[in-house]
């Protein structure tokens, strides 16, 4: 026997964004894990050395939204793999400062240019003014703004 429900699971929010938001990151997510091994927040990791440069990993977590674990480990990954050395700091030896090797440099280049690459194709199914409010509202959300 089945209970009549009227909630709409496929238009509610948090589900549409999260199934926009796997769909939408599985072809690059298949481009980091083929070409560098990586898992998503080994990338998120390198990608946020590689634009903001010089980071710990509490600055990481408090830009991504990343839990300090799973930075932890992607750190301890990327480290393996030589795409990234830790150096602690002499006055606070609780900080380490997290910075891109050269390999890391190249790894950040090359998986750049086909986000950039991917994000266009992505954007492209939209107009310019439909993606410029997409962007804002997500930017919004993201945020905690109401």
């Amino acid at each position: 026997m089945s209970i009549a429900d009227d909630f709409d699971l496929q238009n509610f929010l948090p589900y549409l964004l999260n199934q926009a938001a796997e769909e939408s990151s599985l072809r690059f997510q298949q481009v980091y894990k083929d070409r560098y091994g990586m898992l998503r927040t080994e990338w998120r990791v390198l990608f946020h050395l590689g634009i903001y440069g010089k980071m710990t990993a509490k600055e990481i977590g408090e830009r991504s939204k990343m839990h300090k674990t799973k930075i932890s480990r992607a750190v301890a990954k990327l480290a393996e793999r030589r795409f990234l050395t830790r150096q602690r700091d002499g006055a606070d030896r609780r900080l380490e400062y997290l910075e891109l090797t050269e390999a890391g440099r190249r790894a950040y280049r090359d998986l750049r240019q086909v986000a950039m690459e991917y994000d266009s194709a992505l954007a492209a199914r939209f107009s310019d003014a439909d993606m410029a409010t997409l962007r804002r509202m997500l930017r919004a959300l993201a945020s905690g703004a109401a």
